[in-house]
């Protein structure tokens, strides 16, 4: 073991200590602060002491299985920075992250790839007068060339910047490059650990504003409005989380931005699912309806129940007779319409418990039709007001994990 990570070991606890005070998380089984999972696997690319610290403070939430980790993020991410490098994509990302957030020179890039089918909704719940929002993300990742899944970490990162506002958000571990237990598999370099803030899915912040992203078919967003700098997906919804207190304001600061989602492929974009502890809620998407072109006028749709849930077609009238449109894409039709139809009957007003069987009704296995990239890794119900969420990963319906910002 080098001098490094020896000395990195003799902080772990007391960092870990320090940001107990703040988050807190548990299994059904586990203690309300899991200590930090001992690790001897490298951090090659990192030399400070105090990035060594937050990244062998890593714990595995359930002991020794590999599958679900939580990390509190304790040095600067340079947001500011990151929103003046203008990241645009894949080789602007891997860009930010070797020149702002590791040590040394590294040939190791980000690999993320959004080919997934996921399912989102926002509803309040009259009984408790909390307003929640419910989410599955779904992906399946191969071996390449065969059928073989990967199986993934979801890791749990918590922020909290200076100056900004705390949250937990998600990530799947193998956009780096990350399988089940790879915290000790005794190979794996912890490096890319430090993109973490940049690579989220999913959070919500001490606000109670909550935020999901969700593939749609076709081009990628590229706005290109003069004026305004180019901000990438993830890298926009680190900014909402640390910035947005409301959904009203999460939009206004997209509008200041030019919206770009290129990753490695050309035939994918994304809308956003986002609501706030007031009760409000929208769908943000780029349209376009000439499908050659890339789509770039911002459409926020909110304030009217069709729109509490999506899955992956634009909702957006604008986009309704597109291939990739509500009324010709079946991309996620089906869950579309059992989410529709579940929520219907419950009058657009479920409880957290009912939130989580309408996850379960649209959860995919690889029996489905789907199967190929529909997989759910996890699931999540988000309580706005509470500031806190249950999560169950691969289907496991009885073993939930609580996340809250304090």
């Amino acid at each position: 073991m080098t001098k490094s990570l020896l000395s990195a070991k003799t902080l772990i606890l007391s960092g870990f200590i320090l940001s107990s005070a703040l988050f807190s998380s548990c299994g059904d089984d586990g203690p309300d602060f899991p200590k930090p999972t001992p690790t001897e696997n490298p951090a090659d690319l990192i030399t400070d002491k105090d990035k060594l610290a937050m990244i062998y403070s890593l714990s595995d939430l359930e002991g020794d299985k590999g599958r679900i980790y939580e990390m509190t993020y304790t040095v600067d991410y340079k947001l500011d920075d990151a929103l003046n490098y203008e990241i645009d994509g894949l080789d602007r990302l891997n860009s930010f992250v070797a020149n702002y957030l590791l040590d040394k020179d590294s040939h190791k890039g980000i690999d993320l790839s959004y080919g997934a089918g996921c399912s989102a909704f926002a509803c309040p719940d009259s009984k408790s007068g909390n307003f929640l929002m419910g989410r599955n993300f779904d992906f399946g990742h191969f071996e390449p060339g065969t059928k073989d899944r990967i199986m993934i970490p979801v890791i749990a990162v918590h922020t909290a910047p200076a100056g900004g506002k705390k949250s937990v958000s998600f990530v799947d571990g193998q956009f780096v490059g990350y399988r089940s237990g790879f915290y000790t598999d005794h190979d794996s370099d912890l490096s890319t650990l430090m993109a973490l803030p940049y690579l989220l899915l999913d959070g919500i912040n001490e606000d109670g504003f909550a935020i999901s992203v969700l593939l749609l078919d076709g081009m990628p967003t590229k706005q290109q409005k003069s004026g305004k700098k180019k901000i990438f997906t993830t890298v926009a919804m680190r900014m909402l989380l640390d910035r947005a207190s409301t959904v009203k304001e999460a939009v206004n600061l997209l509008d200041d931005y030019n919206m770009c989602m290129r990753l490695e492929s050309d035939t994918t974009s994304y809308h956003f699912l986002m609501a706030d502890a007031t009760g409000d809620f929208a769908i943000v998407e780029y349209t376009e309806p000439d499908i050659k072109k890339n789509p770039s006028k911002m459409e926020v749709l909110t304030g009217n129940d069709a729109f509490r849930y999506v899955t992956n077609f634009y909702v957006s009238p604008s986009m309704a007779d597109t291939p990739n449109g509500s009324h010709i894409s079946t991309h996620g039709k089906n869950r579309y319409n059992n989410l529709e139809k579940y929520l219907q009957e419950h009058n657009f007003s479920i409880s957290s418990t009912q939130a989580l069987e309408a996850l379960k009704i649209v959860a995919q296995g690889p029996e489905g039709p789907e199967g190929m990239t529909g997989f759910t890794q996890w699931s999540e119900v988000f309580n706005l007001n509470k500031k806190t969420l249950t999560m169950n990963i691969l289907r496991e319906w009885d073993k939930q994990f609580t996340f809250s910002v304090e």
